[in-house]
């Protein structure tokens, strides 16, 4: 399972070009791209990341992060991300990432290239056809159908349209020709399954989630929920809702709010805490038009650093996303960050693998429709659990620990290495 260098000494670790179209300078790239290639370079594996940086991001961030990346031994080759015009943009920052994709493997002959979602992928794909690199498709979902059920793509539009018929094509050459493939879920892995492209395969697929670093997310106490209250202005004695995360899109903050006021009916004085970067106008504003006073939420904008402290304040957590086809293939980075600091979770079932996690688990529980008797059984059960904070932080280190996905990935990079005749759960 090794490979023989230039100089034909045999190695089991890998020289990787990893591309990704998150930047690393994204609260994103720090929680997702980051930890997983630090510890893949602390197991010996020789990483260059090539990204597309945000301006105002990288200016903030980027000297941190090139001396993160420095001292773990990683190598950063950062391009400018392009937001405007829509579609052009994109195109172009395509085209710069597999301009200097060529350009790094010409100078460093790769191993092979690990590519982070479609359009990193694309890239791949151009190596793989021109130069031999092996591809690692990490497919992060399904992205096209994202888009376009979240309603960022609007089919009826002829340029969206076309966009999204451009990358199911892409996705078809992609499942046909990667040489390994991620999938952040089971269920997205089955629905993979079906496809032609993937003949029957299932060993060239992987299931890694979206993991979290749990010892950053340290369990809650009753020191640390005093100071998060006392930080936000919430009373020592109310009942704390929270969600965490990005809205918009398949988001159910409707369902959400919903949930909130059967929650208050419960707990006479409960407060909603949003750990987010949406507006916060925004949520007040759909609160108020569902009859709910904007006064009783709490919402903050926080750093990473920032998250396990606030999630402190919290008695329960919820996260509510739009069953659909897509959804499939979601694995939220929340649920895992909730149980951590061992916060009880509601959820709905359809999205990716959270309801067998929770029901497995018995960490969090699975509503059973969105309505207001639906919410109070989901209640019920929360109230009845006998599971302790602790046993909800045992299941976010079984199920999400940032440590089992560089295992996994580990293990992926050591057979891709394998002579061809030898890559059996590759290829």
């Amino acid at each position: 399972m090794t490979r023989q260098d230039s100089g034909g000494d045999r190695r089991d670790t890998a020289k990787v070009l990893y591309i990704t179209y998150d930047g690393l300078t994204d609260p994103l790239g720090q929680s997702q791209v980051l930890p997983y290639l630090l510890g893949l370079a602390a197991l010996g594996h020789r990483i260059t990341i090539l990204s597309c940086e945000k301006a105002a991001a990288f200016d903030n961030d980027g000297e941190a992060i090139r001396r993160v990346c420095a001292a773990g031994g990683i190598e950063w080759a950062p391009l400018r991300y392009h937001k405007h015009p829509p579609v052009v943009s994109s195109a172009y920052d395509q085209a710069m990432l597999t301009r200097t994709a060529a350009r790094l493997h010409r100078q460093r002959r790769f191993d092979f290239a690990h590519c982070r979602s479609y359009i990193p992928a694309a890239t791949g794909l151009h190596l793989k056809r021109r130069y031999g690199v092996p591809l690692l498709f990490d497919m992060r979902g399904f992205w096209p159908e994202e888009k376009s059920e979240g309603g960022s793509w609007n089919l009826r539009n002829p340029v969206f349209r076309l966009v999204y018929r451009h990358f199911k094509r892409l996705e078809s050459r992609l499942l046909s020709e990667a040489d390994a493939i991620v999938s952040l879920t089971e269920a997205g892995k089955t629905e993979l399954l079906r496809r032609p492209e993937l003949r029957g395969e299932p060993r060239r697929i992987e299931v890694i989630p979206c993991c979290v670093e749990v010892d950053h997310f340290m369990l809650a106490g009753p020191e640390s929920r005093g100071a998060a209250r006392y930080a936000l202005g919430i009373a020592d004695d109310a009942s704390v809702l929270a969600y965490l995360g990005s809205l918009g899109g398949n988001y159910m903050l409707g369902e959400i709010l919903d949930f909130f006021r059967v929650y208050r009916t419960r707990h006479p004085g409960a407060r909603f805490l949003f750990i987010t970067r949406e507006s916060p106008q925004a949520i007040e504003d759909r609160a108020a038009n569902l009859g709910l006073d904007p006064r009783d939420l709490v919402i903050r904008a926080a750093q990473r650093d920032e998250v396990p402290r606030l999630l402190a304040a919290a008695d329960l957590g919820i996260a509510f996303k739009q069953p659909s086809f897509s959804a499939l293939g979601c694995s939220p980075t929340k649920l895992g960050e909730m149980l951590a600091v061992g916060l009880p979770i509601v959820a709905n079932a359809g999205v990716g693998d959270v309801a067998q996690t929770l029901e497995q688990t018995r960490a969090g529980v699975v509503v059973g429709g969105f309505d207001e008797d639906k919410y109070r059984q989901a209640l019920n059960e929360v109230e009845r659990s006998s599971v302790q904070p602790d046993d909800r932080r045992q299941a976010a280190i079984d199920c999400f620990d940032v440590k089992l996905g560089i295992g996994r990935y580990d293990a992926i990079y050591r057979r891709l290495l394998a002579p061809v005749g030898n890559q059996g759960a590759c290829r």
